[in-house]
């Protein structure tokens, strides 16, 4: 059974920074791309980053360009999203998501605000 952990929320004032984790397991994680997707209050689902299973080609959402970052660990089963320069308009639930299973995990919270 695919399950997805995600941790590392919380609230930060705006500039400051965040490193979320998401450990993964029931499945073979180095064969799978990975994506972090996150959800604002009243808003719908907005994909924020992805990475290739190797982890050698990331891509990213063009409004968090430059300030995250995603890695993932193929040892540890563990997906990150380091949070730089993190603005109000950042404050959502963050989930990991396994790319086309439509599996997620049950989210993180973060806060930007002063």
């Amino acid at each position: 059974e695919v399950q997805l952990v995600e941790s590392g929320g919380g609230l930060v004032q705006p500039g400051g920074s965040l490193r979320l984790s998401c450990a993964a397991s029931g499945f073979t994680f180095s064969s799978y791309t990975m994506n972090w997707v996150r959800q604002a209050p009243g808003k719908g689902l907005e994909w924020v980053s992805g990475i290739n299973g190797a982890g050698f080609r990331r891509s990213y959402a063009d409004s968090v360009s430059g300030r995250f970052t995603i890695s993932r660990d193929n040892v540890k089963n563990t997906l990150y999203l380091q949070m730089n320069s993190l603005k109000p308009e950042d404050t959502a639930v963050y989930y990991c998501a396994l790319q086309g299973s439509g599996k997620k995990g049950q989210g993180t919270q973060v806060t930007v605000s002063s």
